[in-house]
């Protein structure tokens, strides 16, 4: 009854493991990502160019229902001919997806929990790869595919060729064959997509905007001559945008609209670093009319786990707003009655000192190697409590002095060397780790192969990405 796929299914997998182990690592999601309903990550039915970070593993259930007054019973020719019975179910899926090398993301999952009499569980798995340098900051692109198995209804249907739907649940209706159409085949879905990422207006809130344009074969364009299956169909070309709100806290709130071929979608999803959860509607144009032609609405939640740190996958924290060197209100006014001579003061070379709050301090040096600092230019040896230097250092802390490494974008970086002077305008902040900043050479680009903590006021620790296989 059923033609096997696993040729093409094999096929697509080695294609696409072949394409990530050649080409040059490209952008990992890490602001506000979202989930797909069953395909990893993205918006709800429409793919990304951006994939997830190495080892990053994130599982998602999604679930939505239908209820209509009648189904449409349609000939061997693909004509409406009468109305069924009543149909009014909720659908589940579930997928799991993981990130390889910061370029490619795979993933399987299971659609439709249910009877084998009913069409039983729709078996899926799904893989993308970027293929854009790194350097590409605002645009990528990338290939991937689909596979869904062909769902299954017993021997009452003779040797019919079923398809699984957009949809993701048995539908008997949806099958290669009609006479005089074309082939409808949806067991295979490859594609190709290009997101761009623009920044939001700096005044407001903070928060960035995606937009996102591809093709697809498969479900995305089969059926397209079929009046029952669709309302109106782009012939595979999909769309999609989503704005990305920064809710501070490593939150994001994430708004989504998309057309992925036959159908306009949206939706709304909330990111409480690496818990997700979301609500969304399929079908905004249809009037209910079918099973297919209906609108659609469910939930979601999704869960992000970070290999790498053994953890959920959080993002990093907003940075701390400026501070500045803070001097002692002076004292109130007094009478002076005796005349005092006032000693000059300690002379040496202007220079300036990298705060951890990335912005430089006039201090003098002196011959002797000493540091002075404030308008009474004391020694920072001999410092008191009446100079403090804003920002927060490693100094003293635990995970610096036990050299444990620094994790950024679920990325680790160990640290390396000893400790360099910066200036502060060739370095910016990238991040946070353990309540201090973490900075990078402005020139440095993505994906960072060296970072820099404050260790104590001007001296900087560098922490590089990689060492960690290269040590005994």
């Amino acid at each position: 009854m059923m033609h096997r796929r696993s040729k093409p299914l094999h096929t697509a997998a080695i294609a696409l493991l072949a394409i990530a182990l050649t080409t040059a690592p490209g952008t990992a999601q890490n602001r506000g990502s979202t989930s797909t309903l069953r395909y990893g990550s993205g918006l709800l039915d429409v793919p990304v160019a951006s994939v997830l970070p190495h080892l990053t593993i994130v599982g998602t259930y999604s679930g939505f229902g239908i209820s209509v007054d009648n189904t449409l019973v349609i000939d061997r020719n693909g004509n409406v001919v009468g109305n069924g019975p009543a149909f009014d179910k909720w659908l589940s899926d579930g997928s799991v997806a993981f990130g390889l090398f910061d370029r490619a993301e795979l993933g399987i999952s299971i659609q439709h929990f249910d009877d084998p009499e009913e069409g039983g569980n729709l078996l899926g798995a799904f893989g993308r790869v970027s293929v854009l340098p790194s350097s590409m900051r605002y645009l990528d692109l990338a290939l991937g595919a689909r596979y869904v198995s062909s769902p299954s209804f017993g021997d009452d249907y003779g040797n019919y060729e079923f398809q699984p739907g957009r949809f993701a649940y048995p539908d008997a209706r949806i099958y290669n064959g009609y006479n005089g159409h074309d082939e409808f085949s949806s067991n295979l879905t490859p594609y190709v997509v290009a997101t761009a990422t623009l920044p939001g207006f700096e005044a407001g809130p903070d928060y960035d905007i995606t937009l996102n344009l591809g093709w697809g074969g498969g479900m995305f364009s089969a059926g397209s001559d079929l009046e029952f299956y669709r309302t109106s169909s782009s012939n595979g070309l999909f769309a999609g945008s989503a704005l990305n709100f920064s809710m501070g806290g490593g939150r994001y709130l994430n708004l989504m609209a998309e057309w992925n071929g036959f159908d306009a979608n949206a939706g709304v999803q909330v990111d409480f670093g690496g818990l997700r959860f979301g609500a969304f509607m399929l079908g905004m144009q249809h009037d209910g009319s079918s099973t297919i032609k209906s609108r659609k609405f469910g939930i979601l939640g999704s869960v992000a786990f970070c290999t790498e740190h053994g953890g959920l996958c959080s993002n990093v924290p907003e940075p701390p707003a400026p501070d500045t060197v803070m001097i002692p209100a002076p004292p109130p006014d007094t009478v002076v009655i005796e005349r005092q001579v006032v000693p000059p003061l300690p002379t040496g070379t202007p220079s300036t000192v990298c705060l951890a709050i990335g912005m430089n301090v006039e201090v003098m040096l002196t011959a002797a190697g000493d540091t002075l600092v404030g308008p009474s230019r004391v020694s920072m040896r001999e410092l008191g409590p009446g100079i403090v230097f804003a920002g927060t250092n490693a100094g003293e802390a635990e995970w610096f002095t036990e050299d444990e490494p620094v994790m950024l974008e679920e990325r680790r970086f160990d640290k390396s060397g000893n400790p360099v002077r910066l200036d502060c305008d060739d370095i910016m902040q990238v991040g946070m780790h353990e309540g201090v900043p973490v900075f990078v050479e402005r020139s440095a680009e993505e994906p960072y192969t060296m970072v820099y903590v404050p260790v104590a006021p001007g001296e900087w620790q560098g922490y590089e990405f990689g060492l960690q296989g290269t040590r005994g």
